[in-house]
């Protein structure tokens, strides 16, 4: 699919953004087509920087952008920026409350200059008691209750992936998309916010629900009462694991005659879902026995055939070779920007969707910091001798 074809083609989108949520919601737009210009500090976005397990997230949420380095705090770098934001449709920024309104780009401010303007603000928290704080996405695990939920009784436990920052810049998403499509009709943008803590709390609103239906609380989920009697994780014979689900009343009729389980088959109570579950204790066990008399790839294989749900235990980096992600446009080639790897190509999961039947892919490589500033400098009509005196002024700045 060209750049010109996809969904979000002509929008044009600047973001201030760092770290993983707020360049969660770029990346996404331009994956859909938007043009995307991430401001960065002289210097470069700190997060470019980052060890151990940030060092990912430059690479991962800020494909299909283009960069600029500018100093919003002299008046050449805040009239470029606000030069950008006078003809774009979206601004996104992830600083503390108030870091954009003390710099003069907050939505108050721009809205007057630029009344289209859809302005989304990823923070901690929305309105309410809390909204000052400084939030992370673990901060948000904690005390939204995933953490709990996540951990064995007692140890909680923050979910293995960024899932709050990446599901709160969704939300970010879901936010600027409507307020554009209201814009259609009221010729005017609107600030859109989402948060880490509420982003949680929706996650967890099964749970929530759960207490309301029932009146008892939900236990973390290694020690929960299972809605199936088969849904867990088996031994193998050749000493691996398989997860399998049997989720439905079909799914259990097929189950038992695949694998020959007469005596269950036969059983009355145990025919509709709600008998299997009172009855798990009885069952667990020998569907245990089973699963451990079959090597992995036996087990997978009969599983497929019978239609059922199961899944090999993955580890991320396993994922680089996967068949199914490689056939199918899953992965996208991108270059590392940063660190001794610096220049080298690596593959990195593709948005996960198919509009029109393809997967969407890559129009720009990870900036490298800085990379496009004159480019989109001289865009803005910006003359060579005011872009050469910018750089050399920033960069004596910097020294």
């Amino acid at each position: 699919m060209s750049a010109t074809n996809l969904p979000l083609a002509g929008l044009k989108v600047v973001e201030f953004t760092h770290m993983v949520m707020g360049p969660a919601v770029g990346v996404m737009l331009g994956d859909l087509g938007a043009e995307v210009i991430k401001i960065e500090p002289m210097g470069g976005d700190n997060t470019r920087r980052l060890k151990g397990s940030g060092a990912g997230y430059f690479p991962m949420y800020n494909r299909n952008k283009r960069s600029i380095c500018l100093d919003l705090k002299s008046p050449e770098g805040k009239k470029a920026a606000l030069d950008l934001l006078d003809r774009a449709d979206v601004m996104v920024e992830n600083f503390r409350p108030g870091a954009m309104d003390k710099l003069g780009f907050g939505y108050a401010e721009l809205s007057k200059r630029n009344p289209k303007i859809v302005y989304c603000s990823e923070k901690g928290f929305l309105t309410g008691p809390y909204e000052h704080r400084t939030a992370l996405d673990e901060v948000a695990q904690m005390m939204g209750g995933l953490a709990y939920m996540t951990g064995p009784p007692g140890r909680p436990l923050r979910a293995g992936a960024s899932v709050i920052d990446v599901t709160g810049g969704m939300f970010g998403v879901i936010g600027i998309l409507s307020a554009l499509h209201q814009r259609e009709k009221t010729g005017k943008g609107q600030l859109v916010t989402a948060s880490l803590f509420e982003t949680t709390i929706y996650l967890v609103g099964q749970h929530m629900a759960q207490f309301a239906v029932t009146g008892s609380a939900a236990n973390p989920m290694p020690a929960r009462i299972s809605a199936w009697a088969i849904y867990d994780v088996f031994d193998t014979k050749d000493d691996d694991k398989v997860f399998v689900g049997v989720v439905s009343d079909t799914q259990w009729k097929q189950f038992y005659e695949a694998f020959g389980l007469t005596e269950l088959g036969a059983d009355p109570t145990l025919a509709a879902n709600n008998g299997r579950v009172a009855a798990r204790d009885r069952i667990k066990p020998q569907i245990e026995a089973l699963f451990k008399s079959f090597t992995k790839a036996d087990l997978m294989a009969k599983l497929e055939h019978i239609g059922l749900p199961f899944a090999p235990i993955a580890k991320p980096h396993e994922m680089f070779d996967d068949p199914h992600l490689n056939a199918g446009g899953g992965l996208v080639q991108l270059t590392v920007t940063e660190g001794d790897k610096k220049g080298t190509k690596m593959k990195l999961p593709a948005l996960p969707l198919e509009i029109g039947g393809k997967r969407l892919g890559v129009t720009h490589d990870v900036p490298r910091q800085g990379q496009h500033t004159r480019e989109v400098l001289k865009e803005l009509g910006y003359s060579t001798e005011i872009i050469d005196a910018m750089m050399k002024a920033a960069k004596a700045e910097g020294e």
